[in-house]
C-alpha cells in the first residue's frame, strides 16, 4: 500500500480544520460525525478557533493511504510545528481567496521550506465576494520567493475551492460537486517517498498518554520494522543510548488508532511500553544503534511567575491548590509542550515558567483553571539575554489589519512602544501597518487597539531576531483602585464611588483586602471601601431613595488581565473567577515595602 504524509499550513481560520473534515469524509473511512469539528477536539480550541495541538488522521483513497497532519498555525505554538513537519513528505499550503497569505503562515512555511518540502497551493473560499483567487496565487508566489524557495518548490500546483461548500477544482471558475479533484493531486504531485533499506529508525516527534498504558511515543517508521514486543534501543538526545521493548503498535486508520502486527516503512505509528522517552528521541535497533539527528525548538521568549493561591479565598472554589498539585501539573505539561521550560525559584511554592508567548502560556493557565486547579501569576515579562556583552531582547513583526480611519492611533500606540514601521497599504477600506516592535511592547497592546478600533483591530505578530535593547517602554498611566476591607461588595457604595473610576467588579460580590477591583481616573493607587451600607435614619428627604444607577463593570478574559497587571500585581485564578490583586494585600506592608 502507497503512504502519503501531507501536513495542512494555514493561517487561523482560513478553513484548514473544515477542509481536512471534507477530507475525511470523502475517505473510506467511516465518520462519525454530527455537525462538531472532528480535528479540533479540546474544548479551547473550539472556544478560540484554533488549533493548539497537531493530530493525525488518515483517508484511504485508491488504494493509497493519505496521513494528514494538521498544523498549528500560531507562531506560539513553533515548537509543534517543527516536529510535526519531520514526519511529512509534503505540505499544502491553504489560503483564503480573499484575504491572500498572511504572517501566521508565512511562520509555518519558513519552516516547511528550510526542510526542503514541496508545497501545493490550495486557495480556499473562492465563493466569497470580491475575492481575488489569481492575485492570491501570484502573492503567494511572491512570498515563497522572499523566503529564499529553490526552483523546484517555487514551480508548485493549485487547487481551488470551497471546502465549507465541499468541493475543489483545477479552475476556479468552474466548481465541481466534490474534493477529489484534490485527493487526486495529493497522489499526483507528491511522489512516493523511498527509504533506505537497514535496521529500525524512528524519530519520536509527539506523544499521547492513556491512563491505562501511560506515554505513547509517536512518529513516522523511516527504517526497518517495528513488531509487538520488539527490543529496542532508545537513542536520547544527550547521546546516551537506553534499552527497551516496544509493548503494542498502532497505526493510525480514519480518527481511531488501530492495533497492528507491523508497520510499513513511511507510516506513521504509535506505540506503548517504552518508558522515559522525551520527544526528539530515536527508536533504533537493539544491537546496532543508529539514532537520527534530534528535533531542534525555538527557544522561549517570555517569562511568568507561578505561585500557590494565598488570598483570602484560597482553596474556595478550586480542587487542586497545594504546591504539590501544581508542581506535578507543570511537569506533566513539560512531557508534551516543547517550547515550555519550568524552574524552581528557590521557594517551593514559586515556579518560574518560559514559553513562546501570552498566548502560548494563557492556554496552560487556561487549562489548567478547567481542570480545577487555583494559581496566582505575576506579569509577563520578556526573557532579556546578554548577546556578545550587549543587553538584547526578541523582537518581533507586527501586522495590524484595521479600518482606514484608525490607522494614525494604531501608529501612535506602536511607536509610543517603540515599534518602528515597516510598510502600510490600502486594502478596500482597510489598511494593513507592518511594524517592528520588541516583544515587551506587545503585552497589552491588542487590550488597547481593540478597545480604540471598537474591536475592529485584527493583531497578528511573530519572533523575528534577538536585537539590541531598545530602551524603556512607559506602563499604563492609571493607578488602581484598591478594596480597603473583606466583604460584600454594596450598590450603594459603588455608586457613589463611580467618577473615581471604572470598576471590575459587579455589586454584591465577595471581595477582600487588597484585592484590585477597578482602575483609578488618575495615575497612583487609591485605596477605597465598597463595603459600606446606606446609613438609615427615621427623616425622610427628598430624592435620597431614588434608583442607584451603575455603570456595566469591566470583564477581563485570562489574556488582558495578564496583559493589564502591574509589577506589583498576581492575577488569581480559580475554576469560577479571574481577580486581580495586589501581591501584598495590606495597605501599611505595601507602604512600607514601597519605601
Amino acid at each position: 500500500m502507497e503512504i502519503r504524509n501531507i501536513a495542512i499550513i494555514a493561517h487561523v481560520d482560513h478553513g484548514k480544520t473544515t477542509l481536512v473534515d471534507r477530507m475525511i469524509e470523502s475517505g473510506a473511512a467511516p465518520i462519525k460525525s454530527d455537525g462538531e469539528l472532528i480535528m479540533d477536539s479540546n474544548d479551547l480550541e473550539k472556544e478560540r478557533g484554533i488549533t493548539i495541538t497537531s493530530k493525525n488522521v488518515s483517508v484511504s483513497y485508491k488504494g493509497t493511504k493519505i496521513n494528514i497532519i494538521d498544523t498549528p498555525g500560531h507562531s506560539d505554538f513553533g515548537g509543534e510545528v517543527e516536529r510535526v513537519l519531520n514526519m511529512a513528505d509534503g505540505v499544502c499550503l491553504l489560503v483564503d481567496a480573499f484575504e491572500g497569505p498572511m504572517p501566521q503562515t508565512r511562520f509555518v512555511l519558513q519552516k516547511a521550506l528550510e526542510l526542503g518540502l514541496k508545497p501545493l497551493l490550495v486557495v480556499n473560499k473562492v465563493d466569497k465576494e470580491n475575492c481575488t483567487p489569481d492575485e492570491v496565487h501570484e502573492k503567494v508566489f511572491d512570498l515563497m520567493f522572499e523566503l529564499d524557495a529553490t526552483e523546484d518548490q517555487l514551480d508548485f500546483a493549485t487547487i481551488y475551492g470551497s471546502a465549507k461548500n465541499g468541493w475543489m477544482s483545477t479552475d476556479w471558475q468552474k466548481p465541481t460537486d466534490s474534493v477529489t479533484p484534490l485527493l487526486d493531486e495529493i497522489l499526483n504531485y507528491f511522489p512516493p517517498k523511498k527509504f533506505d533499506e537497514g535496521t529500525t529508525q524512528m524519530l519520536i516527534t509527539s506523544l499521547d498518554y492513556s491512563s491505562f498504558v501511560g506515554r505513547i511515543a509517536i512518529g513516522r517508521l523511516t527504517r526497518g520494522s517495528i513488531v509487538p514486543n520488539q527490543q529496542v534501543s532508545l537513542g536520547k538526545r544527550d547521546g546516551s543510548i537506553v534499552k527497551s521493548r516496544v509493548k503494542e503498535v498502532f497505526v493510525f486508520e480514519g480518527i481511531e488508532k488501530r492495533k497492528v502486527d507491523s508497520v510499513q516503512t513511511g507510516d506513521i505509528c504509535a506505540i506503548t511500553g517504552i518508558d522515559g522517552f522525551e520527544i526528539g528521541d530515536t527508536i533504533c535497533d537493539f544491537e546496532n544503534p543508529e539514532p537520527l539527528e534530534a528535533i531542534s525548538i525555538d527557544e522561549p521568549t517570555m517569562s511568568m511567575l507561578f505561585s500557590i493561591n494565598d488570598s483570602p479565598f484560597f482553596g474556595k472554589e478550586g480542587k487542586f491548590v497545594t504546591s504539590r498539585h501544581i508542581h506535578d501539573r507543570l511537569q506533566k505539561e513539560l512531557e508534551k509542550n516543547l517550547a515550555l521550560k519550568v524552574d524552581t525559584t528557590g521557594s517551593a511554592d514559586k515556579w518560574n515558567v518560559y514559553g513562546r508567548g501570552v498566548m502560548h502560556l494563557s492556554v496552560l493557565l487556561e487549562t489548567m483553571r478547567r481542570e480545577g486547579f487555583e494559581v496566582q501569576v505575576g506579569q509577563p515579562r520578556v526573557i532579556i539575554k546578554e548577546i556578545d556583552g550587549v543587553k538584547s531582547e526578541p523582537i518581533e513583526d507586527l501586522t495590524i489589519d484595521l479600518p482606514e480611519t484608525y490607522s494614525g492611533t494604531a501608529i501612535d500606540a506602536v511607536t509610543k512602544r517603540k515599534g518602528e514601521m515597516v510598510s502600510m497599504e490600502p486594502k478596500g477600506e482597510r489598511m494593513i501597518c507592518k511594524f517592528s516592535i520588541p516583544s515587551r511592547g506587545l503585552i497589552g497592546l491588542r487590550t488597547q487597539l481593540m478597545t480604540q478600533t471598537a474591536g475592529e483591530a485584527i493583531v497578528t505578530h511573530r519572533f523575528v531576531e534577538y536585537a539590541p535593547y531598545k530602551g524603556e517602554i512607559p506602563g499604563r498611566q492609571n493607578g488602581s483602585l484598591i478594596s480597603m476591607e473583606k466583604g460584600t461588595s454594596i450598590p450603594y457604595s459603588l455608586s457613589n464611588l463611580q467618577e473615581r473610576g471604572k470598576f471590575f467588579i459587579h455589586p454584591n460580590v465577595d471581595i477582600y483586602e487588597g484585592q484590585v477591583i477597578g482602575e483609578n481616573t488618575r495615575a497612583g493607587d487609591l485605596v477605597i471601601n465598597v463595603t459600606k451600607t446606606k446609613k438609615m435614619s427615621n427623616m425622610r428627604s427628598s430624592g435620597a431613595d431614588d434608583k442607584v444607577k451603575i455603570a456595566p463593570p469591566v470583564t477581563f478574559s485570562l489574556e488582558e488581565a495578564l496583559e493589564y497587571i502591574q509589577e506589583d500585581e498576581y492575577v488569581e485564578l480559580t475554576p469560577e473567577n479571574i481577580r486581580i490583586r495586589k501581591t501584598i494585600l495590606k495597605e501599611n506592608e505595601r507602604k512600607r515595602a514601597g519605601k
